[in-house]
């Protein structure tokens, strides 16, 4: 009887011991970016997908009115946790980056009918920047928006100079900041004739 309550006890652990790991596995797959590699690659380099999306107070915004700024595109959502965390990292890079010529769009991926969600989250988290509600063709041109939150940082070119997926570190994300900001703005003779 002691013999089989020990062995139990045994593979309790070792099951308890596989999850954890496999959960470490996963979330820091997510966090270093490594979910989705083709998204990265299929994504990066090329110019961001063009969109009109409805900000909460009515007004459309569309992301090609943004070129010769940097834009960071950040996918989040009311309810996600990483959402919480990097949420008020935006604020203060709004605020630092902002006279450098970048702005930031966030995209609520929430369920729709969750406008009063979104503008509560909005007004706790004391949101400086420009909040547009998503739609799932748009989660879809930008290859799917597998977690969230997701980021794409766009030069002033409106082209996809870097993306994460997941709750990265504070200072990665402002190092892609800068890396959008830095790029130079082309000019029509400079060979930039694509419309985003």
């Amino acid at each position: 009887m002691k013999r089989n309550v020990i062995v139990l006890f045994v593979i309790i652990l070792a099951v308890a011991f596989m999850v954890y790991v496999g959960a470490r596995v996963s979330r820091n797959n997510v966090q270093a970016g490594t979910g989705a590699p083709e998204q990265e690659s299929a994504l990066k380099g090329s110019i961001a997908p063009d969109f009109e999306l409805i900000t909460l107070d009515g007004k459309a915004v569309k992301l090609s009115s943004y070129r010769g700024k940097a834009v960071l595109l950040n996918f989040w959502a009311t309810w996600c946790g990483g959402c919480k965390v990097e949420t008020p990292w935006l604020v203060d890079f709004y605020k630092q980056y902002q006279p450098q010529g970048l702005e930031i769009v966030g995209v609520s991926m929430d369920d729709a009918g969750s406008h009063d969600e979104i503008a509560k989250f909005v007004k706790e988290m004391n949101i400086n920047y420009t909040i547009v509600q998503g739609t799932e063709k748009v989660g879809d041109a930008y290859g799917g928006v597998d977690g969230l939150p997701t980021s794409f940082f766009i030069d002033r070119n409106g082209k996809i100079v870097d993306m994460t997926l997941g709750l990265r570190d504070r200072r990665d994300l402002e190092d892609d900041i800068k890396k959008a900001i830095a790029a130079p703005l082309l000019t029509a003779s400079a060979g930039n004739t694509g419309a985003q």
